[in-house]
């Protein structure tokens, strides 16, 4: 898979693009659902320039963990792997559709963590 890594990332940083996009539209919940998918993705990308044969995990934590990486990109991917699932799903929260819960501050600061992330990642891929 080490051949396909930056296809990876180049997908994290169209997808980055689109999660921009996607909060000046004032879509929230899919925002921070976008950054979540820019952060697996990039960490899937070192993974697989790692030369890993597979990573399952959709969770952000998961695959920080399973490379070793901690610290602030750790504490970055528990917060965006919250948006997996809730921003989603109506049956997520009690009652009311997911893009309810979601605000500007969310998405702005969920668009910081996914650039960090996206950040990390480019150091494997000299960006």
């Amino acid at each position: 898979m080490k051949n396909r890594a930056y296809d990876w990332y180049k997908q994290a940083e169209n997808d980055f693009q689109w999660a921009k996009d996607t909060l000046n539209s004032e879509k929230f919940a899919q925002a921070c659902f976008i950054c979540q998918q820019v952060a697996e993705k990039s960490l899937k990308a070192i993974a697989y320039f790692k030369d890993y044969d597979m990573v399952k995990s959709h969770s952000v934590l998961e695959i920080a963990r399973s490379l070793g990486i901690n610290g602030e990109i750790e504490n970055i991917a528990k917060r965006l792997d919250l948006y997996y699932i809730s921003t989603r799903y109506p049956d997520a929260f009690p009652s009311g559709a997911p893009f309810e819960y979601y605000t500007k501050e969310q998405a702005e600061e969920a668009i910081t963590f996914a650039a960090r992330i996206l950040e990390f990642a480019g150091t494997y891929f000299n960006e």
